[in-house]
């Protein structure tokens, strides 16, 4: 968790949106099967304050990896413990980003084997903004920057679930996580609150 999730909102909403500059190679919409490995849609704030809508790969890549395959594929950062994590806590102070979706899937596990997918969207139609932190990484002639999504422990119809969700960001803060507005971006990496989300069941397959 989080292992997939989708995309419809096309890159001229999310640039009005965050009040971001769109980069020309942006991954194609809509996508209802966001896997790791691919390109996906963030928001980073640049070094002249300047918000930047552009792609990264989502599956976060250490600098110590020799390679892409180098050691676990990790998707996800643990929100209790990514700023003491090696691979995760530079990026968790200097290297934040958010990521943009229309919902996430998530399957529910029942005893006798069967899966139960589920869509996890905003409540309100809103989109659903996961934080993200992101990682440079080259070797030889290879660049590649690279991101994971924040999770934190599930509560509430969520944790009926699953026991993971993404950290999910509301506007008023994400400047506070784009590291736009100083210190305290850890009071952020928490569930949200009950009667955020709203829950689709979906064709198992």
């Amino acid at each position: 968790m989080c292992g997939r999730f989708a995309v419809t909102l096309p890159p001229e909403a999310m640039a009005q949106i965050f009040d971001a500059i769109p980069a020309n190679d942006l991954p194609d919409v809509p996508n209802m099967d966001v896997r790791p490995t691919t390109q996906i849609a963030t928001i980073r704030t640049d070094e002249a304050g300047t918000r930047r809508l552009a792609p990264l790969r989502w599956g976060f890549l250490p600098h110590w990896y020799d390679d892409v395959k180098g050691g676990p594929l990790l998707i996800n950062a643990r929100a209790e413990t990514v700023a003491d994590k090696p691979a995760f806590r530079a990026a968790a102070r200097e290297r934040r980003c958010l990521i943009p979706s229309s919902g996430f899937y998530e399957w529910l596990r029942f005893e006798d084997g069967r899966k139960q997918p589920y869509l996890i969207t905003r409540s309100d139609g809103a989109p659903l903004v996961m934080a993200g932190i992101w990682q440079v990484w080259e070797r030889d002639d290879t660049h590649l920057v690279t991101c994971a999504i924040v999770t934190t422990e599930a509560e509430g119809r969520m944790a009926e679930i699953h026991n993971r969700m993404p950290v999910i960001v509301e506007p008023d803060d994400w400047p506070l996580w784009l590291g736009e507005e100083g210190k305290g971006a850890a009071r952020l990496m928490r569930a949200a609150p009950e009667g955020t989300l709203a829950f689709e069941e979906r064709a198992p397959g």
